[in-house]
């Protein structure tokens, strides 16, 4: 089967790019859970416990999404053999725990300049300021009334945000951000 991204064909603005097919697992298990939580963490690191926090970074990296729930972000086609690396690891406690194949649920957008959060903050009614949603944070919210896990990557040296969209709305999204985009050039 022939993968599509969701955006092709579709014109980006500057500092916009799609991240199609990255891996995607959703990784449930109890923190309280020592010994499961050990062996997924023997594999994907530590799991970040603060709420709407990442651990890792732009190549590889784990989201908090509940008490008992992270998202792990990855290189694309990496999720089968992560997957089997978990499974592995975990073995007995596999019945304690739920890791689930999400790739094709979200595609990826980056966004990158000087005025990103800027534009995010147009149509996100969560408050990004750099003092409450630096760099490492992360968060499922609404943008332009769209469903979406925003999540702060780096201000240095470019200010860089990255936008999980469901593929129904990422054209969408994309079109509100270049409209959106107009404001901050007057």
């Amino acid at each position: 089967m022939i993968r599509r991204s969701p955006l092709e064909g579709v014109a980006l603005i500057g500092g916009l790019r799609e991240l199609p097919f990255l891996a995607q697992l959703d990784v449930r298990v109890d923190p309280d859970d020592a010994e499961a939580r050990e062996a997924v963490e023997s594999v994907i690191g530590a799991l970040p416990i603060e709420p709407n926090t990442v651990h890792g970074g732009a190549d590889a990296a784990v989201l908090w999404q509940g008490p008992d729930e992270w998202l792990i972000v990855g290189p694309p086609g990496g999720e089968i053999a992560l997957q089997s690396q978990l499974h592995d690891a975990l073995g007995d406690q596999m019945a304690r725990t739920a890791i689930v194949d999400v790739s094709a649920n979200r595609t990826t957008l980056e966004l990158q300049g000087p005025r990103v959060r800027e534009l995010l903050e147009f149509g996100c009614p969560i408050d990004l300021h750099s003092r409450v949603f630096g760099p490492g944070r992360c968060a499922q919210t609404l943008l332009a009334r769209s469903n979406v896990l925003i999540w702060h990557v780096a201000d240095e040296p470019v200010d860089t945000w990255r936008l999980l969209v469901r593929p129904s709305f990422a054209a969408y999204v994309t079109a509100w951000l270049a409209d959106a985009a107009v404001g901050l050039t007057d």
